[in-house]
């Protein structure tokens, strides 16, 4: 039925417009498609390639982790200056690559803080970076056909307290999987400044259900049906307050 109905929709596109069936798609402004039956993967694997060749890391040493595990960057002023072009560049390239690879996000994030100014040791946690796509180019998102017509949408959220040692922010993230798919993710500092790891893991659970709600719109829209969604938070204070209405 829905192979009818995507036949029917190139159809009437064909006769308002000039249009090539291309057949299915394998390659789109730097992103790989593999589609097999039931799966599709998508990975930038030509384009990480061309980053570490293009850096200067094509022959690096692998890293098991985008970054190493507790550091705690700042600006560093006192600090020696390193290459703000280069570094800038690194940064851009590496901010495309998130479309594909999740993992990279809250690293790349903290990365892009330090671009007005880059130091030492903001250079030394980009080699670091690209030293874990040197061992990782071939990864990417998988998406897998679910058994029911409509999968459950489940999120996750988590935040720092107080990381940020210029001011004092909290990073917040969010991911979203349908079914057992990734779909959407999010990694970025709090606008306030939290006074507690509970207020930072409320704001960050405030913008997961936005981007919940608007998912489950959009989901119910598509399958013409309702859409359940569940929220998952590590934080047991936090959790209490969400349930709790008389605070807001």
């Amino acid at each position: 039925a829905s192979t009818k109905i995507i036949e029917a929709f190139k159809k009437e596109m064909a006769s308002k417009f000039d249009m090539i069936d291309l057949g299915k798609l394998s390659y789109y402004l730097g992103i790989e498609v593999c589609q097999d039956e039931g799966i599709i993967t998508l990975n930038q694997q030509r384009y990480a390639l061309k980053i570490l060749e293009e850096s200067g890391m094509k022959n690096c040493n692998m890293s098991h982790t985008p970054m190493e595990n507790g550091l705690k960057l700042s600006k560093s002023i006192e600090e020696e200056d390193v290459a703000a072009t280069r570094y800038r560049k690194n940064v851009g390239c590496l901010r495309y690559l998130l479309h594909t690879r999740p993992t990279m996000s809250y690293t790349v994030g903290v990365l892009s803080r330090y671009m007005q100014s880059p130091k030492v040791s903001h250079d030394a946690a980009m080699k670091h970076c690209l030293r874990y796509l040197q061992g990782s180019t071939s990864l990417g998102l998988v998406f897998r056909r679910s058994t029911p017509k409509v999968p459950r949408l489940i999120g996750y959220s988590d935040s720092s307290h107080n990381i940020d040692e210029d001011d004092g922010r909290s990073t917040a993230g969010h991911i979203f999987y349908l079914g057992d798919s990734l779909i959407t993710w999010c990694s970025g500092k709090q606008e306030t400044v939290a006074l507690s790891s509970c207020e930072a893991e409320f704001m960050a659970g405030t913008e997961a259900a936005k981007q919940a709600i608007w998912l489950q719109e959009l989901l119910s829209e598509v399958t013409e049906q309702p859409v359940e969604v569940v929220i998952r938070i590590d934080n047991q204070s936090a959790i209490a307050l969400t349930k709790n209405p008389v605070f807001h």
